[in-house]
């Protein structure tokens, strides 16, 4: 236990201060990190498959995972970036399903591995290409340009991609703290066998509290970027509610494929697909909303 413990901090001690770094300098700095993290994630989801009977095209799902983060980074905007992703998208399927023929066949199971490696891709590819848009939701989009500031400070588009990703974080952290204490009817058993409808609760409104407290502390008062403390708030459940459904849905797939762990890469941690499951949702959930806040676009 110690052994693990160890290796999960020493992984969390290199790998969070790497991922801030990379947050604040954004630009093609942070697009390759997260298309590295796509790829990896598209990998291990693969690989299950694989458990499953299933042969996807594994490193052309890679490289299109990739392609969406870099196509973000170039991009910046979901509509301007759109026309692209389509692109990619129906390329893949056409250039896979073709591929099938020769490389599958009848009996290869062309119609799986086509599917999952289109899906796997856009899981985890697609999704998490809106941090990168988050990252771009700078000045002047997003900053009141009344308030009483000489400057825009450089940590506006780091704040807007911490806002999913310290929700998400803390509202894992309350449903394992608010579980252990208070847990005993269990959620949805057959999918996730120890969580529980107290920790989902804890969760959800641990993160409500500090959804407002990031609002109104960081963006509002911080960075003068106008999200009230009841935007927050809500923006907060809203995070906890999709980070939970993303962590139940990978879990959905890992009982399918039989496997504990999505992969091995982080010691101590599993897979890539198992650290960023709920962000898969989170990102685009948290894009969304803040847009609609935020009147962009």
């Amino acid at each position: 236990m110690a052994s693990e413990l160890t290796k999960r901090v020493a992984v969390a001690a290199v790998g969070i201060p790497l991922a801030v770094v990379a947050i604040y300098i954004g630009g093609i700095v942070f697009g390759l990190l997260v298309a590295a993290i796509a790829g990896a994630a598209t990998w291990e989801l693969c690989r299950m498959a694989e458990k499953r009977g299933v042969r996807p095209f594994t490193w052309p799902a890679v490289a299109i995972a990739s392609s969406f983060a870099l196509v973000a980074t170039a991009m910046q905007t979901p509509l301007d970036a759109s026309p692209r992703f389509w692109l990619i998208t129906i390329t893949s399927v056409l250039a896979l399903s073709a591929a099938a023929i020769w490389r599958r066949g009848v009996e290869g199971g062309p119609l799986a591995a086509v599917a999952v490696s289109v899906s796997a891709a856009l899981l985890t590819g697609g999704t998490l290409s809106y941090a990168i848009f988050l990252r771009a939701m700078g000045w002047p989009q997003v900053v009141d340009l009344s308030a009483p500031v000489h400057e825009v400070s450089p940590w506006v588009g780091p704040a807007m991609v911490g806002f999913p990703l310290v929700l998400t974080w803390l509202s894992d952290t309350f449903a394992y703290f608010g579980g252990r204490a208070w847990g005993r009817r269990k959620l949805i058993p057959s999918v996730s066998p120890g969580k529980t409808v107290a920790g989902a609760v804890s969760g959800v409104v641990g993160t409500i509290l500090v959804g407002a407290l990031y609002a109104w502390g960081v963006l509002d008062n911080a960075l003068h970027i106008p999200v009230s403390l009841v935007e927050g708030a809500v923006g907060g459940a809203i995070v906890s509610v999709v980070a939970q459904t993303g962590d139940l849905a990978e879990s959905l797939l890992k009982r399918e494929a039989g496997v504990k762990d999505s992969g091995a890469l982080l010691p101590g941690h599993g897979g890539v697909f198992d650290r960023f499951d709920s962000l898969f949702f989170a990102f685009p959930i948290a894009y969304w909303y803040l847009s609609y806040v935020l009147r962009i676009g």
